[in-house]
């Protein structure tokens, strides 16, 4: 199956959701090629980046899920071309 890469910006902003974010990233662990969480105390929110190499409907159902956490945003950025 063709896979892509991507990059998942998160922001952070309802400590509540945390927990339900970590949980979904578990699901997604095998698709997973690293990540990166800052916590930016003086603005109270989470910077967070996820790299990806996924099929392209694990993708958008990943960042589907993220997105309706409340106190979350997200952005996914896409690399040019498929990987198969």
């Amino acid at each position: 199956m063709e896979t892509r890469i991507a990059l998942l910006a998160i922001l952070v902003e309802n400590e509540s959701s945390v927990e339900a974010l970590n949980d979904i990233l578990h699901q997604y662990r095998q698709y997973i090629i690293g990540r990166m969480g800052i916590p930016y105390r003086e603005k109270q929110v989470s910077i967070m980046s996820i790299a990806v190499d996924a099929p392209q409907d694990v993708i958008s159902a990943l960042s589907g899920k993220i997105g309706k956490l409340p106190g979350v945003s997200s952005k996914t950025a896409y690399a040019g071309g498929g990987r198969g």
